[in-house]
Parts: structure tokens; C-alpha cells; sequence
């Protein structure tokens, strides 16, 4: 079983070179590294067997290996882990691209048998979060300009409404659909 180190490294390598998205199915959670890294990847093999590694992949002059977490193991294993450990606090950018990923992905609702963490650490209540949030919302508005506060206030306020409306509609939902390809739409180039 994974200990409180394994689970706060996991969290950092995601941090600091993850991506949180999917393939507008199903989400999934990718690390993405040089081959130099190659006893990370071991590593996570070995503590997370239920993530999977591929690579190496030889493109364009780069050499990488890359790590997926995807299905059973994202939603009943990984998305628990990260709701517990992954907060504004530590990195905005990626909080907030995780909580877009569940948005979009209403299926990484955890099911019945949701992971056994460590007991050391019991998981944070909702309110406290929220609390962080505004906390560090506080204490970055000060050393930041005010467009950029606007910005984020804005990227939040979307991120909380896409998520409370995911949550109000069944999975599968047509609407989810319709969103989804008006998304890409925008940002696709014509």
C-alpha cells in the first residue's frame, strides 16, 4: 500500500509536469517525462500498478515515457488522493485544471469503494477548502494586478458553476456533449 510519501511525490510530479483533461469520454491524468526519468516510471509502476506506462516514444527529437491514469483506478484510486492532497493552496493551476477535468467528467465521482488513504490523515472537509480558497485568493490579491485577480475570479467562478451543473445533470447528458464541442469549436483553429 502506497504510503503518505508515495501519495504527496505522486501528487508533486503531477503538479509540476502532470496534465489533468481526457479525450472527451473518459478523463485521464498524464505524466509526461524524458526517458532520463526512467526510475520515476519504474517507480510509479511498482506503487501505482493500476496507472500504466508507455514509451519510450522517440518524436520529433524528443525522448519521453509517459504515465496514464484513466478508468477504475483514476476514479475509484487517483481522483481521491488528488481531492484530498491537490488544493488552491499548493498550486492553483493545477487545482483548478483538476477541478475542470471532474466538470467535464461527471463519472469521476468516487463509487463505493473508494481507496483506503493512510489513517494518519483523514480527508478535509468541503468548508475547509472553500476556506483555503479564499484565503489564498486573499493573499494573492494583493501581489497581483488587478486584471490578472479578474481573470482568476473569472476562471473560478466558471470552474464552480460548470461544476455544480455537471453535478445537476445525469452522466451521459446530451448537454454534456453540446458543451464539450462548442468548447473545441472555440478553440480549434479554422
Amino acid at each position: 500500500m502506497p504510503t503518505q510519501f508515495d501519495f504527496g511525490f505522486l501528487v508533486g510530479l503531477l503538479v509540476g509536469e502532470g496534465h489533468f483533461g481526457g479525450d472527451g469520454r473518459q478523463p485521464h491524468v498524464t505524466l509526461r517525462m524524458h526517458e532520463r526519468h526512467q526510475a520515476i516510471f519504474d517507480w510509479l509502476q511498482r506503487t501505482f500498478p493500476g496507472g500504466r506506462v508507455y514509451g519510450p516514444y522517440h518524436h520529433g527529437g524528443r525522448d519521453y515515457l509517459q504515465w496514464m491514469a484513466r478508468g477504475a483506478f483514476l476514479r475509484d484510486e487517483l481522483a481521491p488522493v488528488l481531492d484530498q492532497f491537490l488544493s488552491p493552496d499548493l498550486d492553483q493551476h493545477s487545482f483548478d485544471r483538476y477541478q475542470l477535468m471532474k466538470a467535464r467528467y461527471p463519472q469521476l465521482a468516487a463509487g463505493p469503494g473508494a481507496p483506503a488513504l493512510p489513517p494518519d490523515r483523514p480527508r478535509r472537509a468541503a468548508s475547509s477548502r472553500a476556506a483555503s480558497s479564499r484565503l489564498t485568493s486573499s493573499r494573492a490579491a494583493s501581489s497581483q494586478p488587478a486584471s490578472r485577480r479578474a481573470s482568476q475570479a473569472e476562471t473560478t467562478a466558471e470552474i464552480t458553476a460548470e461544476t455544480a451543473a455537471a453535478k445537476r445533470r445525469p452522466a451521459g447528458d446530451p448537454a454534456d456533449f453540446a458543451d464539450l464541442f462548442a468548447e473545441l469549436r472555440e478553440a480549434w483553429p479554422s
